[in-house]
């Protein structure tokens, strides 16, 4: 009996952030618009419009103003690239019972055998893409289908956007034969250019030296992309792991010493952490402060506690705590704020944790940022803000700012290109 083709489709939307942001203000249709900070950090992601203009994911906001200083720019909203990304997972459970949500915005779907529920794999993919556009309300996605994991990811940028690319078994060594190294996931920029000094640019060079020879001079990863150029990946689709961390961060729109507006933002990562952590049913023992100086230096620093936790103001003291024992080198460019160490006894049950807490103000604090979460959900984010937040958002707070331009601004832009 011939054993049954394997199949992984990788699904990957397009331009994600940018396009949400254009299908709730529709006058922005058509313009470059760029998902970021509005004056520091680096962009999320952008419109096919704005990368017309060599815009990119992750690239410097003052760059991207320099290269586009017209554009649409945007803070990022967050809580709604969530809720849009909930219902794009749930659009794809109805394909596959294996779907593994990479990021907020890509997944991958084992659709080996499925052939009898969707007809041929590609029909899937074709009939997944309409599900997709249908339950975000005009969202486009790409789909790669390959026989293993990174070939469909790859396969998935082929036709982009709005594409699908199907990569058939007998087509894979041709493909790798002229695919650059660099696109192969896990190759970046330093490894690239290391392998560019063996004359190893495409994936078909790597045959010019044995498995042993990559082995002994990168270990684990030259073992790994040597099957890469071989066509090889046994990774599975795993439907879900356990989150090993949960964090928030922001750039500041100026560099500052100002303890009080550091306290101000960690008060709101810690919100924003556990928040999210309680909707998790999780908890964690180490918290973690992050600070970039306006040199670019970077140090973490971490408390590991006794006891697991999960509410605001506990998460809040403890990175506070952290930043009180900091003697700041420099003017602060960046905070954030995480909390690890979830393993030692798996998900809580908040409301029968109280009661084993060694903290005796946890289970209070637990009930009522319970019942906050609980109104939250109900009536809205603002329905209930700390004091010390909304002190800040009354003072102007940039990132509570118009996030979008009105129509009469947006007919000006569209005007100009």
């Amino acid at each position: 009996m011939p054993r049954q083709q394997h199949w992984i489709m990788h699904m990957d939307m397009d331009a994600f952030f940018a396009s949400i942001e254009q299908l709730d203000n529709p006058s922005l249709r058509g313009l470059p618009v760029v998902v970021g900070g509005e004056h520091r950090g680096v962009v999320s992601t952008c419109s096919y419009e704005a990368r017309r203009y060599g815009i990119r994911s992750a690239m410097p906001i003052a760059e991207a103003r320099r290269r586009c200083p017209s554009a649409v720019y945007i803070r990022p909203r967050m809580r709604r690239y969530a809720e849009l990304s909930a219902l794009v997972r749930e659009a794809l459970t109805q394909f596959s019972p294996k779907v593994e949500m990479a990021s907020v915005d890509e997944a991958y779907l084992d659709a080996t055998g499925l052939e009898r529920l969707f007809g041929p794999v590609e029909e899937m993919g074709r009939r997944l893409k309409t599900a997709v556009r249908e339950v975000t309300g005009g969202l486009t996605c790409s789909v790669g289908i390959a026989p293993v994991k990174f070939l469909a990811k790859i396969s998935s940028e082929q036709r982009k956007p709005d594409g699908l690319f199907m990569l058939e078994p007998d087509m894979v060594p041709s493909f790798l034969a002229t695919l650059p190294v660099s696109s192969v996931p896990g190759v970046g920029k330093h490894f690239s250019e290391e392998l560019s000094r063996f004359g190893v640019r495409v994936c078909g060079d790597v045959s010019r030296y044995g498995e042993d020879f990559w082995r002994r001079r990168y270990g684990k990863a030259g073992g790994v992309l040597w099957e890469r150029a071989h066509g090889v990946d046994p990774r599975e689709v795993v439907p879900w792991s356990p989150p090993k961390s949960e964090s928030a961060e922001v750039t500041l729109d100026e560099d500052t010493r100002d303890r009080d507006l550091l306290r101000t933002w960690i008060l709101r990562h810690a919100e924003r952490v556990g928040t999210s952590l309680r909707r998790q049913h999780l908890a964690g023992r180490t918290v973690t402060l992050k600070i970039k100086y306006a040199d670019f230096r970077q140090i973490t620093r971490q408390v590991t506690l006794d006891h697991r936790i999960c509410s605001t103001e506990s998460i809040y003291e403890t990175a506070v705590s952290i930043l009180d024992a900091l003697e700041l080198a420099d003017r602060v460019r960046l905070v954030g704020v995480g909390v690890s160490g979830f393993e030692a006894g798996g998900p809580v049950q908040l409301s029968l944790m109280a009661e084993k807490r060694p903290e005796k103000n946890e289970g209070r604090r637990d009930r009522l940022n319970m019942a906050v979460d609980t109104l939250r959900s109900r009536y809205g984010g603002d329905a209930v803000m700390r004091g010390r937040i909304f002190a800040h958002r009354a003072e102007g707070d940039p990132e509570e700012k118009e996030r979008r331009v009105d129509r009469a601004e947006a007919k000006r832009l569209r005007d100009q290109h």
